[in-house]
């Protein structure tokens, strides 16, 4: 767009001074022509006559019609003749520059046209340089028809003696225009310099904010800011930041004091049940319903708040997420390690295809949360004697694509978006581990999106559920200690 303005804006101009400038050289030439005019009518009488006129009386004459600027030629063709001779001029001028505007008169076709018919006139002006490189403009040239042949009066004035001395020549190459065009592309280097300088402190800037936001550097927007008009913003800036990383360790400490403070009473409670359940026999059947209604709402409360503290430091670590290369092959070899006995227990195969060396540029803990909840939600669909698939490739330079399949039932296509929702469940729990609120998913979903990746799931033939994750690889510039 500002290239397209820089472009448009001279050529506007240029349009319209060059028509300004034709006018105002149409004028000044319609006035030398009506002078020309005048000069042939006076002359006609002189050179009608059945004798030829003396050059002395065409000098003479000549010099009543010639001024300062002006300057007048009479050239004659004798009838039968084909060349044009200079007969007299005022002022006088050398044989030299006759020789020129005769030649220059001759290039364009006037003493062609001259010679055919000795009718018309020049109908614009001719630029030609004297012997003393002076430019003369050929304003007009009259002709005279008579017996003996065809006379013509050209006039002239030195391109230098008169306003508009640019006649004769393109309005591009004048000096005016040319002085314009420096100081037109002297203003459009400043600009764009300008421009320039701009955008590139605010490149610098927001490289520094995805610094900060990523933690890859410990670097703050006032420090490294060498723009004087963003020294505001930047201390604003790193006023926010301040406020933010605040903020996530108020939330980390409130859900460890949360978690803390709900767990402490639910740990008396079992306790207290201890007892009771000693002392209420197996054969009173509504107080063991009782005790194990109670229990299970233990159980569910136990895992509500677990919910809850990791809803609160995953919202926490969205405020304050550095990014580090992270080895995800060596991560997610140590995360089936982990869940061996669970998958040995519930008599599942594992089928993995893990290459090493894929690198991805993320945080480590949000990403090993993301593995978890994908794997246990794979472990709770697959029924016992059922496999998981589990394949990491590099997509591109740019991208690396987890997959984690199972051979459960599958997800109603109306759901497979939905199982990234929030308090959304399709779970069917067969491994007895506790119960589901539909958070896992959501965390996976939002932190793999923070981390500028992508989640999505799609049911599998003849059945189960693949779940397709894709994380950004980290640059070949960073290392892993950065």
């Amino acid at each position: 767009m500002l290239v397209a303005i820089f472009l448009a804006v001279p050529l506007i101009v240029y349009d319209q001074f060059r028509a300004a400038d034709r006018a105002t050289a149409n004028l000044l030439l319609q006035s030398v022509r009506e002078q020309g005019r005048v000069m042939a009518q006076a002359l006609q009488p002189m050179v009608a006559g059945t004798d030829k006129p003396s050059i002395p009386d065409l000098g003479r004459a000549l010099e009543r019609f010639a001024s300062d600027t002006t300057r007048v030629k009479v050239i004659y063709q004798p009838a039968g003749k084909t060349e044009f001779y200079y007969v007299a001029s005022w002022p006088a001028v050398s044989a030299a520059q006759l020789d020129n505007e005769r030649s220059e008169l001759a290039q364009q076709g006037i003493l062609d046209r001259l010679s055919a018919t000795c009718e018309g006139e020049l109908a614009d002006a001719r630029r030609y340089s004297t012997p003393g490189a002076e430019d003369e403009v050929v304003t007009s040239v009259t002709p005279i028809k008579v017996a003996s042949g065809c006379w013509a009066v050209v006039t002239s004035f030195s391109a230098g003696s008169v306003p508009g001395s640019h006649l004769g020549r393109p309005y591009w190459t004048t000096p005016e225009v040319r002085i314009a065009a420096i100081i037109y592309m002297v203003m459009v280097v400043i600009t764009l310099s300008t421009f320039w300088g701009v955008r590139r402190g605010l490149r610098r800037f927001a490289e520094r904010a995805r610094a900060i936001r990523e933690r890859a550097q410990d670097v703050s927007f006032a420090e490294e800011n060498d723009v004087p008009e963003l020294a505001a913003v930047a201390a604003e800036f790193d006023g926010m930041v301040a406020a933010l990383d605040a903020s996530a360790r108020d939330i980390r400490r409130t859900a460890e004091d949360n978690a803390h403070a709900f767990k402490t009473p639910i740990a008396v409670i079992r306790q207290s049940l201890e007892p009771l359940s000693r002392a209420i026999p197996p054969e009173n059947p509504r107080g063991q319903r009782a005790l194990g209604l109670i229990e299970n709402s233990l159980d569910r409360l136990d895992a509500l708040v677990s919910s809850a503290r990791r809803l609160d430091e995953a919202a926490a670590d969205l405020i304050n997420m550095p990014r580090t290369p992270v080895q995800l092959s060596t991560l997610l070899h140590r995360l089936l390690h982990a869940h061996a006995d669970a998958i040995a227990e519930r008599q599942l195969s594992l089928d993995g295809h893990i290459p090493s060396g894929v690198v991805i540029y993320a945080n480590e803990d949000m990403i090993e949360t993301v593995l978890e909840n994908v794997l246990d939600n794979a472990l709770s669909f697959a029924p016992r004697g059922g496999g998981i698939e589990v394949r990491l490739d590099r997509k591109s330079d740019r991208t690396a694509e987890l997959t984690v399949a199972d051979t459960g039932p599958g997800v109603p296509i109306e759901n497979l978006d939905r199982i990234f929702e929030r308090y959304f469940s399709h779970r069917h729990d067969t491994s007895g581990r506790g119960s589901h609120f539909g958070i896992g998913l959501w965390i996976a979903r939002r932190n793999v999106e923070a981390l500028g990746g992508t989640i999505r799931a799609e049911n599998r033939e003849p059945h189960g559920l693949l779940v397709r994750i894709a994380l950004p690889v980290a640059r070949p510039s960073r290392g892993l200690g950065e």
